[in-house]
């Protein structure tokens, strides 16, 4: 082989203690061994697909630009080497120096850095590693409503760390409390962008929660308003809702949250028939006035590729008629009261009434939230809220896991 390296684009965030032992090329493929014994074959269009030199991927965006397609339908791997000094690499750190160096049949070259390997390696023992490091969801009740994640406005808007405890605590159980925001028109703005932008809807960038004259939605009436997920009625819900409140003078109105998530899991082993015609038949959600008109059709609770459940998909105010098939009108319908029959079951509730200054933070596909009646000529009532995506939060999680670890 060449000892010419090419120039890698830095993969430092993939770290690993393991070293390379032995590489070999098994017909066309690249089967490695490491320290702990542990072999791993990669397929060479695998390989081929994420080489990371200056030629398949732009080294300033880390974006590929080499086309799986381009590469011949013979590709293998014609030799390969284990390198721990990558020269002209821009990997400095002695732990990630290690590097896989390929050459392949087409003549082009490659070297992958080892942490890169382990991190991406197809055998099963390594995919089975990657499984138990995804974080686990904190499924909570109604027991657990003093051990939810409460965290001060300061905190947020001045301390990376806090920061990312808080959206860490927002991510695994769903729902966390700030306090001591300030009760100014748009406060819940500070902290919503030290995460990203928020999401604008039709109700606008932040909308205001309190009883208007002519309302476009119940949640802008003084009636009881029962658990949902917001904006069902759109193709993708928005994820996390921010709930401020400014004032709170009016009997009433105490805030209401369910965990969706704690309710599938207890239908699945409860009512397992149950479970799975929410989980396969599409209900309808509607929204609809004199200037817009959303409708989405879906599960009630959707299921992602491993099984566990990702979505909650509900307000009852919103839904509209189903289209489904007489005969399983009866299934459909004793699902669709024994979930709502749950929501009202105090083991899956907490009540909490907001005081100024509070902001509820939640993830509005998985959490319901609810809202008991209130009368408005007892006092005000206004809270502010915005959106912000889950692909924001998590992006977030991400580089300040970076910058503080």
């Amino acid at each position: 082989m060449t000892d010419s390296v090419p120039i890698v684009v830095d993969w430092r965030p993939f770290r690993t203690e393991r070293t390379l032992t032995d590489a070999e090329t098994t017909d066309g493929a690249v089967t490695l061994v490491w320290d702990d014994r542990r072999r791993t074959q990669f397929n060479p269009f695998f390989l081929r697909d994420n080489c990371p030199c200056n030629e398949c991927v732009l080294p300033l965006t880390r974006e590929q630009v080499f086309e799986i397609v381009d590469a011949p339908d013979t590709l293998a791997a014609a030799a390969v080497r284990i390198s721990d000094m990558p020269a002209h690499s821009v990997v400095s750190d002695p732990a990630e120096g290690q590097t896989l160096q390929v050459e392949w049949s087409d003549g082009h070259a490659s070297a992958y850095p080892a942490g890169w390997l382990r991190a991406h390696a197809t055998d099963p023992a390594s995919r089975a590693e990657r499984r138990a490091q995804t974080p686990k969801l904190f499924i909570w009740g109604a027991e657990h409503a003093d051990g939810l994640g409460v965290f001060t406005h300061d905190q947020i808007m001045t301390d990376p760390a806090g920061l990312l405890d808080w959206l860490v605590a927002l991510r695994d159980s769903g729902l966390t409390l700030v306090r001591d925001v300030p009760t100014e028109p748009n406060a819940l703005l500070g902290p919503a962008e030290r995460i990203s932008h928020v999401r604008e809807t039709n109700f606008g960038r932040v909308f205001d929660v309190r009883s208007k004259p002519t309302p476009d939605s119940a949640a802008y009436t003084a009636v009881n308003l029962p658990p949902h997920t917001d904006l069902p009625t759109r193709e993708l819900q928005p994820g996390y809702q921010f709930l401020h409140c400014l004032v709170n003078d009016a009997t009433g109105g105490e805030s209401i949250f369910v965990d969706g998530f704690a309710i599938a899991q207890a239908m699945r082993a409860d009512y397992p028939a149950h479970f799975a015609m929410l989980t396969t038949m599409p209900l309808p959600s509607w929204n609809r006035d004199d200037r817009t008109d959303y409708r989405w059709s879906a599960p009630l609770i959707a299921l992602d590729t491993e099984g566990a459940v990702s979505e909650i998909r509900f307000a009852n105010f919103l839904r509209g008629p189903i289209d489904a098939p007489t005969e399983q009108m009866p299934a459909l319908y004793a699902a669709l009261r024994q979930f709502q029959a749950m929501t009202r079951d105090a083991r899956f509730r907490i009540e909490r009434r907001l005081t100024p200054g509070d902001m509820w933070v939640f993830d509005n596909r998985r959490m319901m939230h609810a809202r008991r009646a209130f009368d408005p000529r007892s006092g005000a009532r206004h809270l502010q809220g915005v959106y912000v995506d889950r692909d924001e939060v998590r992006s977030r999680i991400r580089i300040l896991s970076r910058q503080t670890g």
